[in-house]
């Protein structure tokens, strides 16, 4: 098996650097109806997801069920505001390592104490401080990134020669996974203590539940 390792690196850095963010004044100052959001939506972010050509990154379905799980409030005359598109970035970031019912967790505050606020500080200026830190973490995240493979390549000295090369990137793959794993149970004790003291929301069925299908999140 023959694995370029060091243009690997270069191209997991590089595509870091690629990954779409959406600043608060690229979101229309006008109500959009669904359509346009999906649109708008995927114009900005498709280049983020592994299959560009046929991955979606929201669709109708996927709206109405945040809505009926209250991750989102509803629209005014089926119209959604900047801030309706401002939590759907944030859902569209969480769904990937969260569950509905965490998500609607931690929104639930932000969305009751900043959406459709008056004054200064609102849901855009929760949404762009948040976001603004974006640069230094990817910055950081590639160091860390960059360090883990270097360790991964010390691995498996000893292993024959036509596997060396894989068993090293599985060792660099699990220190990755790893990483998510805990920060993902760090993440979730974070929202439990949220919680406490408040009545848990009710975890509604999912259409898999229901008739065996999945539905889109």
């Amino acid at each position: 098996m023959t694995i370029d390792k060091e243009n690997l690196l270069d191209s997991i850095l590089a595509s870091m650097d690629r990954i779409a963010y959406i600043k608060s004044e690229d979101i229309p100052d006008i109500d959009l109806y669904m359509d346009q959001v999906t649109t708008f939506m995927e114009t900005h972010l498709k280049s983020s997801t592994r299959h560009p050509e046929e991955d979606k990154i929201l669709t109708k379905t996927m709206i109405n069920n945040y809505a009926k799980n209250d991750l989102l409030p509803p629209p005014v005359k089926k119209k959604y505001s900047r801030e309706h598109v401002l939590l759907l970035i944030f859902i569209y970031y969480y769904k990937g390592i969260l569950s509905i019912s965490d998500i609607q967790q931690l929104l639930e505050p932000v969305t009751k104490g900043f959406f459709h606020t008056e004054g200064a500080f609102d849901l855009q200026a929760v949404y762009e401080e948040v976001f603004g830190l974006e640069r230094a973490q990817t910055d950081a995240l590639k160091e860390d990134i960059v360090n883990k493979f270097r360790v991964s390549e010390q691995t498996f000295a000893d292993a024959p020669e036509e596997s060396k090369a894989f068993l090293q990137m599985f060792s660099f793959i699990c220190m990755l996974g790893f990483d998510v794993y805990m920060k993902k149970l760090l993440i979730e004790k974070m929202i439990d203590q949220l919680a406490e003291g408040k009545e848990k929301p009710e975890r509604k069925k999912t259409k898999k539940q229901e008739d065996g299908s999945q539905s889109e999140i």
